[in-house]
Parts: C-alpha cells; structure tokens; sequence
C-alpha cells in the first residue's frame, strides 16, 4: 500500500491499482432473473464505479451453491457475457471490480436447487426460515458432503475465478462470512465432522483456506480477497472460539500476497481488526457503520488500508464525492433493498441531479 494515508489517496491491493480507499461492499440486491446480470446491473454497477473498489453481491460459483431469489452466478456462458456489461461499466468510470463468490451451502432450499438438496459440512438445518417464490419456507437439513465431494466443491471457487477474469473482472472475493459454505465449516455448531474437515479450527478452517487457494492457484493470489466475520452469528452459525479461528486463517494467509482481508463490520467480543492486523500482513479492508470522520482516522492510524461501505453506497451512487464534500447523503429505502425494479436501485439522486 502507499504511504499516503488518505481515505481519498489512490493504493494497491495486490496485484490491483485503485482510485481512492472508498470500496462498495457486497449486497443482495435480488435483481438477477435466471441468476444472470442485466443492463439493470450494470447500470447499478456503473453508477457507483467512483468507488476505489466495488465488490459485487454474492454471485454462486456453482450452480449447487445457489440460494434466495435471482441472485446472479458465475459458471456459464451467459453469466460471463452478462457480468462483462457490469465490468465495462464499472471501469468507464475509473473503477475496478472484484465479485463476490458465494455459495450459499444450508442457507438454500430445494425450489433453488431444482428439487435436489442444500449440501453442508453436516446435515444440521440452521435455524429459522428462507424466503422461496412461495413464500417463506424453513431451512431444510441440508445433505452432508462426503469426503471426497469436498475438493471438488473447493474446486468451483477456482473455476469461476478464471471465469471472472474472462468476464472482465479485477479480482475475486471468497465469501468466508456471514454462514455461507466457507462459514458453515468454520462454524463449531453447524460443522459436527470428526474426518479431516472438522473438529480442530485447522481442520474446520481447511474448506476455507482451500478456495482462497483455489482461486489464487487460477488468477493469481493479487487478485484474491478474503470477507470474514468470525464470531458473528447471522445464519445460526456458532464458534466457540472465534479469536483462534480469525488467529489462525491470519497467520495462515501471511505470505501469499493475497489482495486483501475484509471483516465484516459487528460487535465482535474480541478485538478482531486488531488482531487481523498484526497477523495479516497484506492490506486490511474493514466494514460497518462507517462515515467519513471514522473512516479518515482509521486509515490514517493505519487500523485499516480501506473502508468498505454498505447500505450508504447503496443509496448514494456517488458516494466518494459526497463524503469528500462533505454533501448530505441520500437515506436508504429498506422497501427496496431486495428485489424488484429501477425503483430502490438505480434511481438515487446524484449531487447534479439533485442539485438541478
């Protein structure tokens, strides 16, 4: 990274130049029909390419790993050639791309999976309900992936990553946060395995050590990220130690010249984007509640290399030229956040528009 410790300085995640410190957080948008992107996306995308770093929504990099309504994937033909719209666009405004691969794992339901079952490190149902095109329907138990299924899961996140760069993508995000797949093995009470997949955290942490290297071994380590949000409990997952386990995937990932680590933003019990920087020694994206004076300090103290920005980027497509000057921001419709149309999307006001 530069030595510039500016939140609006330009810097280096891996092998990737970009414009400012300012990234665009992955979010669910719902907006996808057939799980492949659109104009519309790629009119969302472009709108907010002023960002240093836009990460995508979670994007399936199998078609096993699908979960929730229209969310876009990345395996065929005709997700590459949607998301190249997506990545132009991004990049006709200074910006560069990374999508998020995310297979959902328990967090799915058989009308996603044409019928067939949502695999998991164990067949152990996370609690409460997902939302189907029937209504909402409780998580099912998920079948458990046998032992030598699992390399062949890993195998899906290198794969899409060269899709990805096909598609005119950046640099990949594995998805390690927030009870997906990856999360789902880290987790004491969804991973009940006593092979080599489960039981110790070196054990639990190999599913996910093993896509960053999937993806690495196709594209190159520079142009791999890692979201993680050890001790978070969204999707009902659990670990009865989360300081070993984020201690042990950042000593893990030490020298492998990865492009970044992101955690996610949330009350962690421990001091996790401490612990993340002492460990990890490429740079650290940090997530959750930000606004400009937060941001600006933690870069400039070093706690962080870049900030990551949820529901505010989502409702201000311009979002780096209002927090540089200052401008009010736009406040986010939760009506809209998941499914649907322009309206929620595409049609936030930018600083011209609103001031014409």
């Amino acid at each position: 990274m530069t030595d510039t410790r500016s939140l609006f300085a330009p810097a280096r995640l891996g092998d990737v130049e970009i414009q400012n410190r300012i990234a665009m957080a992955p979010m669910t948008r719902n907006r996808s029909p057939g799980a492949v992107p659109n104009d519309l996306n790629a009119l969302y995308y472009g709108q907010r390419g002023t960002a240093g770093l836009v990460i995508t929504e979670g994007t399936t990099p199998d078609a096993g790993g699908r979960g929730y309504i229209d969310i876009p994937g990345l395996y065929n033909a005709a997700q590459v050639a949607g998301w190249r719209r997506v990545t132009d666009a991004v990049h006709a405004k200074g910006g560069r791309i990374f999508v998020q691969l995310m297979h959902t794992g328990r967090i799915s339901h058989p009308d996603f999976l044409d019928g067939g079952s949502p695999v998991a490190p164990s067949a152990v149902a996370a609690a409460g309900a997902i939302v189907t095109r029937d209504g909402q329907k409780p998580h099912p138990v998920p079948r458990a992936l046998a032992a030598e299924e699992i390399p062949v899961v890993i195998a899906t996140y290198g794969r899409a990553a060269r899709l990805a760069i096909e598609a005119g993508f950046d640099g990949v995000e594995i998805h390690g946060a927030n009870g997906y797949l990856p999360s789902q093995f880290l987790s004491t009470n969804a991973n009940l395995r006593t092979d080599d997949w489960g039981g110790s955290v070196e054990n639990r942490a190999r599913f996910l050590l093993g896509a960053v290297d999937a993806a690495a071994k196709a594209i190159g380590a520079g142009r791999v990220g890692l979201r993680v949000s050890p001790g978070s409990t969204f999707n009902d997952v659990a670990d009865t130690d989360p300081e070993a386990t984020l201690t042990h995937i950042a000593t893990a990932l030490r020298g492998q010249g990865l492009a970044y680590l992101h955690l996610v933003g949330g009350a962690y019990t421990y001091d996790a984007a401490g612990i993340a920087r002492r460990l990890f020694d490429g740079p650290l994206m940090l997530n959750g509640g930000y606004d400009r004076a937060r941001a600006e300090a933690d870069i400039a103290a070093g706690r962080a290399d870049i900030i990551s920005f949820g529901s505010s980027f989502l409702a201000n497509p311009d979002l780096p030229e209002r927090l540089r000057t200052g401008a009010a921001l736009n406040t986010p419709d939760t009506a809209t956040f998941y499914g649907g149309d322009a309206r929620g999307y595409t049609d936030y006001p930018v600083l011209v528009a609103a001031a014409a």
